[in-house]
């Protein structure tokens, strides 16, 4: 046999390897019947899914750290009422008999605390300020966890966006693989070919799982800010559209965070808490005075008889009755409160100090949340006029060539993967708008944040 017979042989036995190779990854190509596919549609719901005004009030209700709060907060107003209440009265009962006589005596007591100088009224103010600063917190953890429930809702939102990309980009690289696959078929295009497209595919695949498991994460993590259980069903809708709309004026934000932000407003509850602190401490260390009266019966006598007037005998005994009354002082000669008075001015100093830092924190959180708004704003605007709509036209056009057979399979395939990854950056840029104006409204503690 001549050596041309040789290598047609070797070519016809590559070819058929090649056309094996690429029928059993063509079945390797469709997942298994029994395997359901997830699709973006299980978390996302554009008509009847939880919508981030829903999920906010839902974790509003149902959140156990805030409900702990509040309780904490009941408790603070307990308290206020305990504070309010005057001093218990007091009865002493007590009597006496002689061992071996007739001599005995009891005696009843009473006294009542005067609480002087300003005690009560001192006590009352401790326990409004503390209640303010509960108060001030479960405002707080409200702001914060509706921050919270939008930023993962946001989150959860682009995971989904990414998903049904995934999708789409994957049952249009499937249909083009029926399609090289029928060419091959039909002997128009090599096996080479149908095996790129085949990896694709699969690459697309991986990626789609990828994005699949980021967005279940992502939901998990929602229905714990939410209250839910894991396995409770939870869809979601909503859009990144209105992200660049105009802010107010950054003066007029951060004048009104100084004045409404709970965790300044609690800074200053604790800076009066100590002044409260101070005033009830000295309160504590005045004159203070107790009324006390009684009654006392004494029956007293002698172990002899007497006669009577009238000449009869009795014993010579006596009962007599006395009413008591006095007053008792609490001197503070030794102990005035002087080291509760340094330590509570020394708390309300470092209250001072706190809250002064708690304003520069606002300013900057406010400034920093302008600047990363601004700059993804930008960013996204030019992104989707000079980028993703120019990216989508070129795919468009890459794919029109291909399929006249001017361009090759490689040139599409390249120009699709960057179609993905610019639509995932563009995913990205609405997500970080959006989160930058999530940023601003916690850091302003805006009404919007919070809709009721």
């Amino acid at each position: 046999m001549s050596n041309s017979n040789h290598r047609w042989i070797r070519l016809l036995m590559v070819l058929l390897v090649i056309a094996v190779g690429a029928e059993c990854a063509w079945t390797q190509a469709s997942p298994p019947a029994s395997r359901p596919v997830v699709t973006a549609t299980r978390y996302l719901d554009q008509a009847n899914g939880m919508t981030a005004d829903e999920a906010v009030r839902a974790a509003l209700d149902s959140n156990g750290d805030l409900a702990a709060l509040r309780n904490e907060r009941d408790a603070a107003r307990a308290l206020i009422r305990q504070a309010r209440l005057r001093a218990n009265p007091s009865v002493d009962i007590s009597g006496t008999r002689q061992i071996k006589g007739m001599d005995n005596s009891l005696m009843v007591e009473g006294m009542l605390p005067l609480e002087l100088g300003g005690r009560r009224s001192a006590r009352v103010k401790v326990a409004e300020r503390e209640l303010e600063i509960r108060e001030k917190a479960v405002e707080e953890r409200e702001r914060m966890l509706a921050a919270d429930v939008r930023i993962k809702f946001g989150e959860s939102l682009a995971a989904a966006f990414k998903l049904g990309l995934a999708d789409e980009i994957l049952a249009t690289a499937i249909e083009g693989l029926q399609l090289v696959h029928a060419r091959v078929a039909e002997g128009k295009t090599a096996p080479l070919a149908e095996n790129m497209t085949l990896v694709e595919v699969n690459r697309l695949r991986s990626t789609r799982e990828t994005e699949a498991g980021r967005a279940e994460i992502s939901l998990l993590e929602l229905r714990n800010l939410l209250g839910l259980k894991p396995e409770e069903p939870l869809r979601i809708r909503g859009d990144f559209n209105n992200m660049i709309d105009a802010l107010p004026p950054i003066a007029d934000v951060t004048a009104v965070a100084l004045l409404t932000r709970p965790d300044l407003a609690a800074m200053r509850s604790i800076e009066e808490l100590s002044t409260a602190k101070i005033e009830l401490a000295k309160a504590d260390g005045r004159i203070d005075a107790s009324l006390k009266t009684g009654y006392q019966r004494m029956r007293s006598g002698f172990p002899l008889n007497g006669f009577t007037n009238a000449g009869d005998l009795m014993p010579i005994e006596d009962l007599m009755h006395f009413f008591t009354f006095g007053v008792t002082l609490e001197l503070p000669v030794r102990n005035r409160n002087q080291g509760m008075i340094e330590a509570a001015a020394a708390d309300r100093e470092a209250a001072r100090n706190r809250r002064e830092f708690g304003e520069l924190v606002i300013r900057r959180e406010i400034a920093v949340g302008y600047a990363r708004f601004e700059s993804t704003a930008k960013a996204m605007a030019i992104f989707r006029a000079g980028v993703r709509e120019q990216a989508n036209a070129n795919l468009d056009v890459i794919r029109q060539t291909y399929e006249l057979g001017s361009r090759d399979l490689v040139a599409y395939l390249v120009e699709q993967r960057r179609y993905i990854e610019i639509e995932n950056e563009f995913i990205d840029l609405q997500m970080a708008t959006y989160l930058a104006r999530v940023e601003i409204l916690r850091a302003a503690n805006s009404a919007e944040l919070i809709k009721k």
